[in-house]
């Protein structure tokens, strides 16, 4: 099993929570020091950074999910490229979009104000953990434009079947669009090829990035049809003019960079995420996923089964990275939690389950660590 904990600082206490935020490596402690220095000392900013910084995360995300970097919407969240798909597409009074009653909040909200218009906004909720194809299948009608939902579910760590549940939408033309916060950076991604046509992530997850970071992709087809109404003006005056500050021209056809979050010079944020996403490509993401599977599988085995019920899969593809569990006794939840602390290991709670999410600075003994806790609690 690859030891990467020394590209990271100690974590004190041993962070097993990567499903709420990452630390990240050196490299990108190393960037942030240099982003600080650029105004600590002013002088040393570079007259590129502005389009520099950003052009390379660019690259570096565009390389994650297997585009070019001018397919590649810089945001600060995951929520605001679904902002953009609700507030850019053209839709009709009488439209429909789809989401999944019990998802994440970030997927829900960003649709909702478009009942304002006429469009209904339909939570469809699953009669197992997640969204089975057949019932997505037939709760399509001739009205449903997009329908969006969690790659892997955060509360029940359930990660859905995206090849499965994008068929019916291809097939009826609907537009599927995926959040994967809790699966890109410790699952590989090829954007080309999978079935959506839209994809948005937060950046300080698995990613490793600061707060405030994120992006998005929309296939050539939908972009063409987002009419956003945003006009930054580094965006339009980097699509050629003059060279002057004073040209107002208004530019079309701007693609995925007219999207882009206002400021994406924030080399703050930028420069550090930037090394972060390079730092997980160079180890691999395959490398990455068969790291992290093995810790949960470790944990999963290791589990008292008498004791605990697992929320999330125990095996399978619908197991992801997030081990969702409870004692039986789930009153005595919240002190298993508040041991972990004492113990010196930080897990996360959600929903009153306990959730382990380990991440490639993390490694076997810490987990044995885990189950040590887990079995002395039971």
């Amino acid at each position: 099993m690859p030891d990467w904990s020394a590209d990271f600082a100690p974590q004190n206490p041993v962070w097993l929570g990567t499903a709420r935020h990452g630390p990240w490596p050196r490299v990108a402690e190393a960037a942030a020091r240099e982003s600080l220095a650029w105004k600590t000392e002013a002088a040393r900013l570079p007259d590129d950074a502005f389009t520099a910084v950003p052009t390379r995360l660019k690259a570096a995300l565009g390389r994650l999910i297997g585009v070019g970097a001018e397919e590649i919407v810089l945001g600060n969240s995951a929520t605001y490229g679904l902002h953009i798909l609700a507030n850019g597409y053209p839709f009709r009074e009488g439209d429909e979009v789809l989401v999944v009653d019990g998802d994440f909040p970030a997927v829900i909200f960003p649709w909702l104000p478009l009942r304002k218009r006429g469009v209904t906004v339909r939570l469809l909720r699953p009669r197992g953990a997640v969204l089975d194809p057949d019932d997505l299948a037939a709760a399509l009608t001739p009205a449903t434009r997009f329908v969006a939902l969690s790659w892997v579910d955060p509360f029940t760590g359930h990660a859905i079947d995206v090849e499965a549940l994008g068929a019916p939408c291809r097939a009826r033309g609907v537009h599927l669009i995926l959040d994967g916060s809790q699966a890109i950076g410790t699952r590989p991604f090829d954007a080309p090829a999978s079935p959506a046509d839209g994809f948005v992530s937060c950046g300080q997850k698995w990613l490793c990035g600061p707060y405030g970071t994120g992006f998005a992709w929309f296939r050539p087809a939908l972009l063409d049809r987002l009419d956003y109404g945003q006009a930054y003006w580094a965006a339009m005056q980097a699509q050629g003019g003059n060279g002057s500050m004073r040209d107002y021209a208004l530019r079309d056809r701007l693609g995925a960079a007219g999207l882009d979050v206002f400021a994406t010079g924030n080399f703050m944020n930028f420069l550090p995420w930037a090394a972060s996403v390079e730092y997980l490509l160079d180890q691999g993401i395959a490398r990455i996923a068969a790291h992290n599977d093995a810790l949960v599988a470790r944990l999963i085995d290791g589990l008292d089964a008498r004791a605990y019920r697992l929320a999330s899969p125990a095996e399978g593809a619908a197991r992801s990275t997030l081990v969702v569990l409870g004692h039986r006794e789930a009153a005595r939840n919240d002190t298993i939690f508040a041991r972990f602390g004492e113990a010196g290991i930080a897990i996360t709670k959600r929903e009153g389950n306990l959730r382990i999410s380990p991440h490639l600075f993390n490694d076997a003994a810490e987990i044995d660590r885990a189950l040590e806790l887990l079995a002395a609690a039971a």
